[in-house]
């Protein structure tokens, strides 16, 4: 990348952000990593300035059970805050994602609500500019029986690749932002007053979670763990599997202290060993606790959280592949362990990382593969016994969640003793459709059929 005066376009985007009313440590710390790129940092962090975490040098989850009691003192000191910034455009909604029904009738918001409510739990919601309006009706309707405070995550301006000034779109304004990526988070709680509410209220301990992923909960043992240990700073991780080969993974510095490697920080000549889940063996799960005291302290001593950038290269519309290369500036909240001393890492079941990000994700979890417990937790079917289920949608037919609703018209298959479901082709399903082991249908007649109800076991069923 090109070397830029550092002070070339700086004040243009200062500008820019002031105009649209950004707080000034928003627009600080964009600075901050603005001259970063400016002055030709990458973000890149390569294998030799890495070494990969081994398996004894984390706590698993079952090894913290002696923790419970005392997580179980300190809930009252705790906080759920739920990042709730998604559209979910890659299923086609146009809303808050987690307005969405997901299972049973309930919305992604109405199972954290009810679970909130049953613990007595305190709970933060950070929206985006997209999502805010949405989600204050929808707690309206909801009631007041659980106290919610509601903050704004902020928005970045997005760079010119070629020269890294301000992009401009004049016939649609809003693509020249960008969402800065919930590293934000550490900002937006400093400057909607979030963090300092939180502590004169003696709330210390958060647990923050992806409003997409109904298995992260507040688990009274991880809890108790950081309280008693006073860990500043604590990430959920799993082990990977071929389907985690892409996701951010967890890996220590020369220093000694963990941080977190997404796939955008990984030189493209090093992208296999960054895949080998034999090598890194351990993918951030996105669910991080943290120390509210130990944060209150970094914020005054640093003046904000600066974390390590990802420069994402996109285009300015991202639907028009032929649109001006821009680059958005982002952060991984995730990547908070490096700044933490102490911060660590414990090993958690699959079951607590269940996101919805697309519509076969969304099947998964419909079927009878999960189920609620009476705290609303999503756990595995005991009956099931083939390891997460694979599921394969032809995206033409089932990407757009309009779609997916009218070909399953409420008729989820079984799918307890299905191993892979592989769909191609416009098929409409009917109630009481039962999958298992292998199951391929296929649709080659180039216009929509019914797949009628019945058992089909390791079957190929193709209409032609």
């Amino acid at each position: 990348m090109r070397q830029v005066d550092k002070t070339e376009h700086l004040e243009a985007f200062q500008r820019k952000m002031r105009q649209h009313g950004l707080p000034e440590v928003a627009i600080k710390t964009f600075a901050h990593y603005y001259l970063q790129v400016a002055k030709g940092a990458t973000g890149l962090i390569c294998d030799s300035e890495i070494e990969p975490v081994q398996d004894n040098e984390l706590a698993r989850l079952e090894q913290l059970n002696d923790f419970e009691a005392i997580g179980k003192r300190q809930l009252k000191r705790a906080v759920l805050i739920v990042l709730n910034g998604g559209l979910g455009t890659s299923m086609g909604l146009t809303c808050a994602k987690s307005l969405l029904e997901v299972k049973d009738g309930l919305t992604f918001l109405e199972i954290i609500l009810r679970r909130a409510r049953r613990l007595n739990l305190r709970l933060a919601l950070m929206n985006s500019f997209n999502t805010h309006d949405d989600t204050l009706k929808a707690l309206a309707a909801f009631g007041d029986s659980v106290r919610v405070d509601c903050f704004l995550q902020h928005k970045f301006p997005k760079l010119m690749q070629a020269d890294l000034a301000p992009a401009c779109c004049p016939e649609d304004p809003r693509l020249e932002w960008n969402p800065p990526g919930h590293g934000d988070i550490y900002t937006a709680l400093q400057t909607s007053g979030m963090l300092e509410k939180l502590l004169s209220e003696d709330i210390r301990y958060a647990l923050v979670i992806n409003a997409d992923n109904l298995g992260a909960t507040m688990d009274l043992r991880i809890l108790g763990y950081m309280a008693a240990e006073k860990v500043p700073f604590i990430m959920e991780v799993a082990r990977r599997t071929p389907a985690d080969m892409k996701g951010g993974h967890l890996a220590r510095s020369r220093n000694g202290r963990l941080l977190l490697r997404e796939i955008a920080q990984c030189p493209k000549e090093q992208r296999a060993a960054f895949q080998d889940i034999a090598l890194y063996r351990y993918f951030n799960t996105n669910s991080l606790w943290v120390d509210l005291e130990f944060l209150k302290a970094l914020v005054d001593r640093q003046g904000a959280v600066h974390l390590p950038i990802i420069l994402n290269p996109k285009n300015l519309n991202p639907r028009e592949p032929d649109s001006p290369a821009v680059f958005q500036l982002e952060t991984a909240m995730g990547a908070a362990i490096s700044l933490f001393e102490g911060a660590t890492a414990v090993v958690v079941p699959e079951d607590r990382f269940l996101p919805v990000k697309k519509c076969p994700d969304l099947l998964a979890i419909r079927s009878d593969c999960y189920y609620f417990d009476e705290a609303l937790n999503l756990l595995t079917n005991p009956k099931r016994k083939l390891g997460r289920i694979k599921i394969s949608l032809d995206s033409r037919y089932y990407g757009r969640i309009d779609d997916f609703e009218a070909r399953f018209q409420k008729a989820i298959p079984s799918l307890v003793d299905c191993g892979h479901l592989t769909v191609k082709g416009d098929i409409y399903f009917s109630p009481q459709t039962v999958c298992r082991g292998t199951v391929l249908i296929e649709n080659r007649t180039g216009r929509p059929v019914k797949l009628e109800a019945g058992v089909l076991d390791d079957r190929e069923v193709i209409f032609s």
